[in-house]
């Protein structure tokens, strides 16, 4: 850390122009010191070394030396150096020169742009992403962390060169071709390694087509309700989105004016859960091929459904469909690896892949070398089929807990087994943003079903993810939502 102090003073340097160079000097280390920029008890760099290091005569440095001994901020070890006290004086504490220097830094005051304000004033990400009930949290614990690092391991003993720069190609060749084998047989996904993208997440992914496919001020549709980070992205890149409706049979169209895409969850809607009906995924495609639209197809929890008959993706529903298929393993691994993918028709496979080098700059092409090798060695989908029965019972035990404290009347209203999370309706007038701030004060974290919303609507809830929860935390967590519910005046009506 030595070795950086001269940067951090030639930095803070250039915002003192007046007083000696001594003096400027002395306020930059009096700051760093009280900051504790400079860490207490720690060494400072022998005056021959910071001098050259700053441009400086070494009598200059030596000089402020003497005065942060003489004021308190460091003192001298006969052969050892000069080290920065332990403990400062008060009046080093609320010295001019500190306060001079943090006014200088406040001084100017940040400007936003009119898109980086409409983000921050949309922004609804949560900064809490695991326990009781957070919506979308996999159980990261149960992934098998030893069995991947040793893969990784093996694999970076000896890297080739092409997988340590920055990819072009569209990802790891190697995982682009397990993921063909993969999708084809568990999604019915129809492409071949050339149409495969590796992406960042979904995020990345809808940025990416966004930019590429669209202009600003074209219309597109969304769910209503639906994913408020995909809702972010679109208005972020100036599209004009149209909020459509969901019912039980999923997003339902209309003859209005054509849009340039259709983004649809159409496996597991997010965040009701329903499927979209095979009449409403025919539709959507003859809607497509008829204007030369975009279907843009997330995923969303399509590897975990309970019961039934599992849906195959609607990309794989027709031949050449205009659909850019979307997945990620930040829900069937763990959201900190920060890998998806996309599939995409093959005119926009070579344009997608350059604009995706372009905007990006893709890498991480060792770990997705060893995710391909986690996928063809059958570990993956072992670690699904595990996870798969696990979040069964964690879901089924959630459901008895509503139905016993509860009553069936906050039991979700689409009850479809998949995914990570469930909604649990509430009364008509009730203030789900109100009962989840109440929740998360009491450690709960719920989300609120109407932040999903474009418009204002009727429909209260809240989202309740239980993927992440052991039955006893489930248990206690939701004893406290049932507080909480009883604080907001919902009634409740358990059968005997």
């Amino acid at each position: 850390m030595r070795l950086l102090y001269a940067d951090h003073l030639l930095a803070r340097l250039q915002f003192l122009r007046t007083g000696s160079l001594h003096q400027r000097l002395l306020n930059c280390m009096q700051a760093a010191i009280a900051e504790e920029v400079f860490p207490r008890g720690s060494r400072l760099p022998p005056t021959r070394d910071l001098a050259r290091e700053l441009g400086v005569s070494r009598n200059t440095v030596m000089h402020v030396y003497e005065s942060l001994m003489a004021q308190g901020y460091v003192t001298a070890r006969t052969g050892s150096g000069t080290w920065i006290a332990e403990t400062l004086p008060e009046n080093c504490l609320q010295s001019d020169a500190i306060a001079d220097l943090q006014a200088v830094r406040a001084q100017r005051p940040a400007t936003l742009s009119k898109r980086g304000a409409s983000l921050l004033g949309h922004a609804t990400a949560s900064p809490y992403q695991w326990g009781a009930f957070v919506p979308g949290a996999p159980d990261v614990t149960e992934f098998p962390h030893k069995l991947f690092s040793q893969i990784q391991a093996r694999l970076n003993r000896e890297p080739d060169v092409h997988r340590l720069v920055y990819s072009s190609g569209g990802g790891c060749p190697d995982l682009r071709h397990a993921l063909v084998d993969y999708l084809r047989v568990a999604r019915s996904v129809r492409a071949d390694a050339d149409q495969i993208l590796i992406t960042e997440g979904v995020h990345q992914a809808v940025d990416l087509v966004t930019r590429v496919l669209c202009d600003p001020g074209d219309r597109v549709w969304m769910e209503e309700p639906g994913y408020w980070g995909t809702r972010n992205l679109l208005r972020m890149n100036g599209l004009k989105i149209r909020a459509m409706p969901v019912d039980e049979q999923g997003l339902v169209p209309d003859s209005g004016p054509p849009p340039k895409m259709v983004f649809v969850t159409p496996s597991h809607q997010y965040p009701l859960g329903v499927h979209l009906s095979l009449a409403r995924r025919q539709a959507l495609l003859s809607l497509a091929r008829r204007h030369q639209s975009w279907i843009v197809e997330d995923d969303y929890d399509s590897e975990f459904r309970f019961s039934g008959q599992p849906h195959p993706s609607l990309q794989g529903l027709e031949a050449d469909a205009p659909v850019i298929y979307m997945g990620t393993f930040s829900k069937t691994l763990y959201p900190a690896l920060r890998i998806g993918y996309m599939v995409v028709p093959k005119p926009l496979a070579q344009p997608l892949r350059i604009a995706a080098a372009e905007l990006y700059r893709g890498g991480h092409l060792l770990i997705q070398r060893a995710l391909a090798e986690f996928i063809r060695l059958g570990h993956y989908m072992e670690h699904i089929r595990r996870m798969r029965l696990l979040y069964r019972q964690r879901r089924q035990f959630l459901c008895r807990l509503i139905e016993r404290y509860l009553g069936p009347a906050f039991l979700p209203a689409f009850n479809h087994e998949a995914g990570l999370h469930l909604v649990m309706p509430l009364p008509a007038g009730a203030d789900d943003v109100a009962i989840a701030a109440d929740a998360l004060k009491r450690g709960v974290k719920v989300r609120p079903l109407s932040q999903y919303y474009m418009h204002p609507q009727e429909e209260r809830g809240l989202l309740l993810g239980y993927a992440c929860v052991n039955e006893r935390q489930c248990q206690d967590a939701f004893g406290t939502l049932k507080a909480c519910l009883a604080s907001a005046g919902i009634e409740f009506t358990p059968p005997r």
